[in-house]
């Protein structure tokens, strides 16, 4: 009797966690039918090459108080499938950026488009924060309007290799983590979607003035070199300059727009355990510049 009232009590004190054993299966796994390539398949260094190493198809880049690094796709792409195995820097990391994302900031600076997975660096007692992002023409000229949507993880992703995709195709774009959709932004209209076509990439650099609770904690770099370490790349797009007849990739198995029952599930069970912030629902934001929302 003794037992089960101390099993009583400690239940209800500290209840047992709905997600302690992960996501619920979305049924469909986008990157087991996409196999991956050789970094130099589909990609070249854009600039710190001396912070950038290649081993056995696993490639480090790093930031210290002299540089960052970043790479870029070879071809640049209008709709696609675009994923890699990511591990991250235990400890100190407030300030940097590790990131994989799609842009075409080069060709339209000052109005460019960008979809973001974007690695928020963090203080050693507090979890990394994943933020999905999408600019749609205007960035740069003073009129920055992100649609953020940011989540903490279900694991440590310093511990392990965990996928990262983004599929972009013209009625949606939906955000991965291992298989898992944690956010799908469907294109409810022309001014609030990214069409043109754009390069896909990586980096870490230093994001000290906004990184990390908005700044309050800056890039310490006595505990440098940070580190960011991809491999497993994934392309599977139409390129800018193919045929029109190239289909876009579907998130779902069905082939056709949006996810299945099951896929929203899984996405429900992650925004309603980890999702931390929702540019729709911040009350601080004006509203009529994000009509979708």
């Amino acid at each position: 009797m003794a037992l089960l009232l101390l099993s009583l009590f400690l239940i209800f004190v500290f209840p047992l966690r709905n997600n302690a054993e992960g996501p619920p299966s979305p049924g469909y796994y986008p990157s087991s039918r996409i196999g991956s390539i050789g970094f130099k398949q589909g990609y070249t260094n854009l600039w710190g090459p001396q912070h950038q190493r290649l081993d056995q198809g696993e490639l480090t880049i790093w930031l210290d108080r002299t540089s960052g690094s970043g790479f870029k796709s070879l071809t640049p792409y209008k709709s696609g499938y675009f994923g890699t195995a990511m591990k991250l820097q235990p400890g100190y990391t407030a300030g940097v950026i590790t990131s994989f994302y799609l842009s075409n900031n080069e060709d339209y600076p000052g109005n460019h488009d960008e979809i973001d997975i974007e690695f928020l660096g963090t203080t050693e007692d507090k979890p990394y924060t994943v933020q999905t992002n999408v600019y749609v023409r205007g960035s740069g000229d003073g009129n920055i309007i992100g649609r953020e949507m940011r989540f903490h993880l279900w694991f440590d992703p310093t511990q392990n290799f965990h996928n990262y995709a983004i599929l972009w195709n013209p009625t949606e774009i939906i955000f991965f983590v291992d298989d898992v959709p944690i956010r799908r932004y469907p294109r409810k209209s022309d001014s609030t979607f990214p069409t043109r076509h754009m390069w896909v990439y990586g980096s870490i650099w230093d994001a000290s003035s906004w990184a990390t609770e908005n700044g309050k904690y800056k890039a310490d770099y006595s505990y440098q070199p940070f580190i960011g370490r991809y491999k497993n790349f994934k392309i599977s797009g139409c390129d800018a300059n193919g045929p029109a007849s190239c289909r876009p990739q579907s998130g779902s198995q069905s082939g056709s727009s949006g996810l299945s029952s099951q896929q929203n599930e899984a996405m429900a069970w992650v925004q309603r355990n980890y999702k931390v912030y929702d540019y729709c629902h911040d009350p601080a934001r004006d509203h009529t510049q994000t009509p979708e929302c």
